[in-house]
């Protein structure tokens, strides 16, 4: 009863036809519901999420036509730039004085005929140097006896190599 390979194989086709065919049916409804689950539960916690925000609430750049030389200004505005040629807030306040207005289209103020004086600057008191410890006074080292190393090193080996 010799059997050839080619009817081997048709025989077990013919055989997992019907079984693959159930089997990825099976397969393909599982998928399909897991899939469908999984959507529901993403439209559901987008739709429970907060709505974006619109753009960042950056405040609006505006023209900025009256600046006051002070401490806490940021920045100098290119028109007071361009009155003074000074570009620095602290040349415009040594110059002018705290609390100065400049108005756009305007000529700037004059400076004031006194010279100003700053603020006093409080100084810091020095950071004291860490104090070194002395060490304590030790006791003299014995003096230690050669080993057979050092012996060896130091002339018995040596002396033969000489000869």
């Amino acid at each position: 009863m010799a059997r050839t390979e080619s009817s081997l194989d048709d025989i077990v086709l013919k055989a997992m036809e019907g079984v693959v065919a159930r089997a990825s049916r099976s397969i393909a409804k599982v998928i399909s519901r897991m899939v469908a689950e999984r959507l529901e539960a993403e439209l559901r916690t987008r739709a429970s999420r907060a709505a974006p925000r619109g753009p960042s609430r950056t405040r609006p750049r505006v023209e900025i036509s009256r600046w006051v030389a002070d401490r806490r200004a940021r920045r100098v505005p290119n028109f007071v730039i361009e009155a003074t040629g000074l570009k620095t807030k602290k040349a415009i306040v040594a110059k002018y004085g705290d609390g100065v207005v400049f108005e756009k289209g305007k000529p700037a103020p004059k400076a004031p005929r006194r010279k100003l004086v700053p603020k006093p600057v409080p100084k810091r008191k020095p950071v004291p140097k860490p104090r070194r410890r002395k060490p304590a006074p030790s006791k003299p080292r014995p003096k230690r006896s050669t080993g057979w190393f050092q012996k060896w090193a130091l002339g018995a080996h040596f002396s033969r190599l000489r000869q």
